[in-house]
C-alpha cells in the first residue's frame, strides 16, 4: 500500500508499562512512538500495560507518531490487545512475529489503522514480499534480534550475516510501495557503533530506524536525514535541468535523478533540517 505521508526516521519503542519513560518520550524528537505491548512487557503487567497504552495515546504525542505493538496474533492477549488498540487513538498499529500474510490482512482489516508489520523469522522473509502487498499493511519493520536468533547467528555474527535477510524486506516493502524500517541496535554504551549502522541502514534503503534508548534519538535522526553536501547537489540539479538527458556535473541526469533530488529536499523540509 502506498504511504501518504514522508517515513518517520526514529521509531522509538518503549514500554506501555513504563509511565515515566512515556512521559520522557514526548520530550523527544523521535519521529514515532511505539508503545509496546509484547517483549517489554512482563506477562502479569501486560492488562495494565495495555490500559496504559490507551490512555497514553489518548493524551497524545504532540506532532509525532503514535503506534502501540501488540502482542503476536497466537498470544494469549493477542485478542484484547487487538479490541483495545481499535478502540484506541493510535495512529498505527505493529504487528509482531508476522509469517503470514492473511494475519497481517487481518489485523489491518479488524483495526482499520495502518499496520506495520515486524519481520523476525526465515518464514517472515520469504513471505515478506507478500505481507508487504497486502491492504493496510504501511510498511514492514526489520526484527533484527529474532532473525539473528532465528536463523542460528552466533552472537560474534557481524552485521552482514543479516545482508539477505534486510534487503528481501527493503525489497519486499518498495514493491508495495511502503515504508522499511531497520531494526534495534543493543549496545546501549556504543555510541560510534549506533551511528555507523544507522548509516549504513539508510545506505541500503531503510527510511529509518527503531530505537530501545532515548540516547540513540538524536543520532537516529541525523544519520537519515539528508547531508549538507546532498542538499546542495539537490537543489543545484533541479536549478540546472532543462529537460531530458543531459550532462550535469560530469554525470548525465534526466528526470528520474531531479525527482530523487524534489524527495531528499521534501524529507529534508519536512524534518525541519
Amino acid at each position: 500500500m502506498t504511504t501518504p505521508h514522508l517515513a518517520p526516521r526514529s521509531l522509538l519503542f518503549l514500554p506501555a508499562s513504563n509511565p515515566r519513560a512515556i512521559a520522557k518520550a514526548r520530550t523527544l524528537a523521535a519521529d514515532a512512538v511505539l508503545l509496546d505491548l509484547e517483549d517489554a512487557v512482563a506477562d502479569d503487567v501486560k492488562a495494565a500495560a495495555r490500559d496504559a497504552a490507551v490512555a497514553a495515546v489518548r493524551e497524545g504525542f504532540g506532532d509525532k507518531l503514535a503506534a502501540i505493538r501488540v502482542n503476536a496474533t497466537d498470544h494469549p492477549e493477542h485478542a484484547a490487545d487487538l479490541m483495545a488498540v481499535t478502540a484506541s487513538a493510535a495512529d498505527v498499529i505493529v504487528l509482531p512475529k508476522v509469517e503470514i500474510a492473511a494475519d497481517a490482512a487481518a489485523v489491518a482489516a479488524a483495526s482499520s489503522k495502518p499496520l506495520l508489520a515486524m519481520i523476525e523469522t526465515p518464514r517472515g522473509v520469504l513471505a515478506a514480499a507478500e505481507i508487504a502487498a497486502q491492504p493496510g499493511v504501511f510498511g514492514l519493520i526489520a526484527g533484527t534480534n529474532d532473525l539473528r536468533a532465528t536463523l542460528r547467528l552466533p552472537p560474534s555474527a557481524p552485521r552482514e550475516s543479516l545482508s539477505h535477510a534486510l534487503q528481501t524486506i527493503i525489497l519486499a516493502a518498495r514493491a508495495a510501495g511502503g515504508w522499511a524500517f531497520d531494526g534495534v541496535y543493543n549496545r546501549l554504551n556504543d555510541a560510534e557503533g549506533f551511528v555507523t549502522e544507522a548509516r549504513a541502514g539508510r545506505d541500503v534503503g531503510f527510511d529509518g530506524k527503531t530505537l530501545i534508548h532515548p540516547s540513540q534519538v538524536d543520532p537516529c535522526n541525523a544519520a537519515f536525514a539528508p547531508t549538507p553536501d546532498e542538499i546542495e547537489e539537490a537543489r543545484a540539479l533541479i536549478a540546472a535541468f532543462t529537460g531530458g538527458a543531459e550532462r550535469f556535473r560530469d554525470r548525465m541526469i534526466e528526470a528520474m535523478h531531479v525527482d530523487q533530488a524534489r524527495a531528499l529536499l521534501a524529507r529534508m523540509s519536512a524534518a525541519g533540517d
